[in-house]
């Protein structure tokens, strides 16, 4: 389709010239002055693509269009015809929101590239502000699902504090949503058209940790052959969530209680400290204050980043909430589900309300994903469901053993299962937060990755089923 091009020129002969060199391309809309060219812009059923316009013209000029078509239409882009008298008066114009200027006499070549650049250029603009909305559809606070008091509580004080510049501590076991809590409430801030930068300060190693945090410069180590910009410096203006703060090493600490405190760093190596406005997040699984009083932790470190916090309970204590997320996943994974429309069964969502959920709404997440991958139908049932889930006995061994013998015997089954459990449950929960990327996930785990491997081989788990969670 033709995308459409209002031209306002007052010159008849320019007018002609312009029709008959683009009317091929784009569809055009002629207007002989300012005064003809506003009205059209005012009517908001006219679609139009691009502005171009002479700056000067009787009544209402160049300048004056621009000026009223980007109160009335800011995301159109205006293109101005200019003398070389003018220059001076266009490069103001650009100042006031002009996409480029033209010199006259024109050259039809550079007018079709300066429109073709114009139109690309706001095509992207437009799709970049449509994945923002998007994403702010997505994981803006009002689409975090939850119908706990507590959760509700929480997302009503956050929506008051998005707009401070005070840190944030969100703590909370695995899984239960801190990141997804960090973005809502960046995206809920005057931040949100800004950067948001987030780092597992779990899965960079310690001596790597500190440039990427704060960049370093070239020759600053062996291996540095180029400068590096760090994430405070990325997150400029915007979000910077330091997740696993808890195992931040005590020697970088300091380091960024200073860059906290005084919102200024200096690269590794570097010489001049550089100045950032950025709005910090931190998330942790385990009992900063507790660490604190061990000594692991610094205490003014603990108190600078405490000014707000919120602890987000466990999937176990808001199984309410259950049946509203296995309806959203089942919706979320509809591509994988291959278009059919999925639903689970009575029995199956039971047994997931009755679940204790150690990986919380991850687990969750993951669970929903695998029995569709794995059912059939389009009904989830409760064989779909994995055999803890289903509360499944031992197969083979009484509830109560008989004797000694019995006793000695279970116990050494139960506790190679319960190992195995433990062992699959690790893999899958590191795994997913690679998104299957073994080299990755033995990096963040702190595993040799042929080690990774073999265990992954012994369980038999498909990498590839992580790879989903990519999107």
């Amino acid at each position: 389709m033709k995308k459409t091009i209002l031209i306002a020129e007052d010159e008849e002969r320019m007018r002609r010239v312009l029709e008959v060199n683009l009317q091929d391309q784009y569809h055009l809309l002629m207007a002989k002055d300012g005064e003809e060219a506003l009205q059209m812009v005012k009517n908001k059923e006219k679609e139009i693509h691009l502005l171009l316009t002479d700056l000067r013209m009787p009544g209402i000029d160049g300048m004056t269009l621009l000026r009223q078509t980007k109160q009335i239409r800011p995301e159109l882009p205006v293109v101005l015809f200019t003398a070389y008298g003018t220059v001076e008066s266009a490069v103001h114009a650009m100042k006031e929101g002009a996409f480029d200027y033209l010199l006259k006499p024109i050259k039809m070549e550079e007018v079709e590239l300066v429109i073709e650049r114009a139109l690309r250029e706001t095509s992207l603009l437009n799709e970049i502000r449509h994945l923002k909305e998007e994403i702010k559809s997505l994981y803006g606070v009002d689409n975090i699902i939850t119908q706990d008091p507590r959760m509700l509580e929480i997302l009503g004080m956050i929506r008051q504090v998005a707009d401070s510049k005070a840190t944030i501590l969100l703590e909370g076991e695995s899984g239960t949503g801190k990141e997804l809590v960090a973005r809502a409430i960046h995206l809920n801030s005057q931040r949100a058209g800004y950067p948001f930068i987030p780092i597992n300060c779990s899965a960079i190693p310690k001596d790597l940790l500190e440039s990427e945090l704060f960049g370093h410069e070239k020759g600053a180590f062996t291996g540095a052959s180029r400068r590096k910009i760090g994430s405070f410096e990325l997150a400029h203006q915007g979000t910077l969530f330091l997740d696993e703060i808890g195992e931040m090493p005590k020697e970088l600490q300091v380091k960024i209680l200073r860059a906290i405190e005084g919102y200024r760093f200096m690269r590794v190596g570097g010489t001049e400290e550089i100045d950032v406005d950025v709005r910090v997040i931190t998330a942790t699984h385990r009992d900063l204050k507790g660490l604190v009083e061990t000594g692991e932790f610094r205490e003014d470190l603990f108190y600078r980043l405490n000014v707000i916090s919120f602890k987000l309970p466990p999937l176990r204590e808001r199984k309410k909430d259950i049946p509203l997320l296995v309806s959203h996943f089942l919706e979320k994974y509809r591509r994988e589900a291959k278009g059919r429309s999925m639903e689970i069964s009575e029995k199956a969502l039971k047994a997931l309300e009755q679940y204790s959920w150690p990986g919380n709404v991850r687990e969750l997440e993951n669970c929903i994903l695998r029995a569709i991958l794995l059912t059939r139908s389009n009904r989830i049932e409760l064989g779909d469901l994995p055999p803890e889930i289903r509360g499944e006995r031992v197969e083979g061994l009484p509830i109560v053993p008989k004797d000694y013998e019995e006793l000695k015997r279970m116990k050494r089954y139960l506790k190679k299962r319960a190992e195995e459990e433990v062992e699959r449950a690790f893999l899958r929960e590191a795994l997913m937060r690679n998104h299957g990327n073994v080299s990755k996930t033995a990096l963040e785990v702190k595993m040799d990755r042929r080690q990774l491997q073999n265990l992954i081989q012994k369980h038999r788990i498909d990498v590839k089923e992580f790879k989903i969670h990519k999107t």
